[in-house]
């Protein structure tokens, strides 16, 4: 996806610098020398999302670690194995070179220019918009390796070799950063327009995005008492979350190759058959009798199959159940928030006793109807899936957190990334363990990048001895349980 960069500055370049044919000797009228700061935003999200959505397993394997897909062919990812196609590198990668370096150019280019008045003040909003991206991506970012360059990280050659810095102080500091960027937000002055390819600018759609993640950073957080989670998470709702059905923050692709939804780029562009549902979620459907079942995948001989989650041979995969037509759109969009996600933080809050109003029974209630309406199911389908004792609040197995998180692991299907890290937290179904593994081998954090070894060994040594060793079963600071 590197390409798109250099597309979207030549098209940058076609308006910059040619209102006069006056140059001086020394300038060349084919290089831009400051790409404007909202073409930067433009590539830092369509980055971000490439990368927290991707499903290669060069760049992503989230959904493998959540357990919702299985390799059909090459199963090393599946098993764990991180080193060979040096996935954390690339993750980590993109979201610091990729997205992170654009967002801050792109404040760097907002602070430079010298504006007054009305221009001032949308100033101010580009920046607060580019902050909360940055704390999103940041956020993501510590709650997949822990502890991380933040303070000195982003400057270049001023330091290649950035401290990595306590991921818990981190967090708090990018909750603060968030606080501040949300108090910024004017929707009474402008913004980035077109180049915002998630709200086309609109400062309610942003004040609503940022409350919605301060929630789940709350929520995220809500073992640890240092963080006073109640105080975080009741003062999101008080400020406004997503509060109806298919409200939520999704990116939409043109549909047009490169820009397309990670899975028709691996199935339809590069012809891959390499994933099909793993039996931890089909078994986990099929015993409940979810509705979404026929939404996500078709049948193989009258019945819903998963692939064995984590065997070493794979399997063919006409054997197993395929998604259906609507994950094939080219122009499929990426949830990054939405109401049903917001739904079981709430139905979960109840539950530890702050002041978000309604009962834990209706919050989950509301999560599970919302996941089926926006997948295409219908109201009736609700109702009846909520009727079954295996799935009714009041009679569904186990404590609040097996009811929630079981349930909330479904509706993040395909999303891999918060389907991981929730199952993390809430520990949440109960996995399948891999062939010749055991349930504590399953991953709860990426590795640091391999490359650190030889290009920040020092920092990275630190880092590593801090959170009690570079593995990827090594907890994190917030999944304390």
């Amino acid at each position: 996806m590197k390409k798109i960069k250099y597309i979207l500055i030549g098209v940058l370049l076609i308006g910059v610098g040619f209102a006069s044919c006056s140059l001086e000797d020394n300038i060349d009228p084919k290089s831009a020398t400051v790409v404007p700061a909202e073409t930067l935003l433009t590539n830092a999200q369509i980055q971000f999302v490439d990368q927290y959505n991707s499903m290669s397993v060069n760049n992503n394997i989230s959904r493998l670690l959540a357990q919702y897909w299985m390799e059909t062919t090459y199963t090393n990812e599946s098993r764990y194995d991180f080193q060979d196609r040096g996935i954390p590198d690339t993750f980590w990668d993109e979201f610091y070179r990729d997205c992170l370096m654009d967002l801050q150019e792109a404040k760097n280019v907002i602070d430079a220019a010298e504006f007054d008045g009305s221009l001032l003040l949308k100033a101010n909003n580009q920046k607060a918009i580019i902050e909360i991206l940055m704390v999103y991506t940041y956020s993501v970012l510590t709650e997949t390796f822990g502890d991380i360059p933040y303070t000195e990280a982003l400057m270049g050659s001023e330091n290649t070799l950035p401290k990595y810095e306590d991921a818990a102080t981190v967090y708090a500091d990018l909750l603060a950063r968030l606080d501040a960027a949300l108090t910024t937000l004017d929707p009474n002055n402008g913004t980035f327009d077109n180049g915002d390819l998630l709200f086309d600018g609109d400062i309610e759609s942003w004040k609503i995005f940022g409350n919605s993640l301060k929630l789940r950073m709350g929520m995220r957080m809500a073992d640890v008492p240092s963080f006073n989670s109640k105080s975080i998470v009741e003062a999101a709702v008080v400020a406004g979350v997503y509060n109806a059905n298919l409200e939520g923050a999704f990116f939409g692709y043109i549909g047009t190759d490169p820009y397309v939804n990670t899975i028709y780029d691996g199935f339809i562009v590069d012809g891959r058959l390499d994933y099909v549902p793993s039996n931890t979620l089909i078994d986990i459907l099929n015993t409940l009798n979810d509705p979404r079942r026929a939404l996500w995948f078709d049948q193989v001989g009258g019945a819903y199959v998963g692939l064995t989650y984590g065997k070493t041979a794979g399997g063919n995969y006409d054997n197993f159940s395929h998604f259906t037509p609507m994950f094939f759109e080219a122009s499929l969009e990426v949830p990054l928030a939405d109401y049903s996600e917001m739904e079981f933080f709430l139905a979960e809050a109840v539950e530890r006793g702050y002041a978000v109003g309604g009962t834990a029974a209706e919050h989950y209630n509301n999560g599970i109807t919302a996941s089926i309406l926006y997948y295409g199911g219908t109201a009736a389908d609700a109702v009846a899936y909520l009727a079954q004792p295996a799935v009714a609040y009041a009679t569904a197995t186990g404590t609040w957190k097996q009811k929630i998180g079981t349930q909330k692991w479904l509706a993040m299907y395909n999303r891999g990334v918060e389907g991981w890290a929730e199952w993390r937290r809430l520990d949440f179904p109960i996995f399948n363990v891999p062939e010749e593994l055991t349930y504590g081998d399953i991953p709860v954090r990426y590795p640091y990048p391999y490359n650190e070894n030889d290009q920040n060994l020092d920092n990275y040594t630190a880092a590593a001895t801090a959170i009690g060793g570079d593995k990827a079963t090594t907890k994190l600071w917030f999944d304390v349980n």
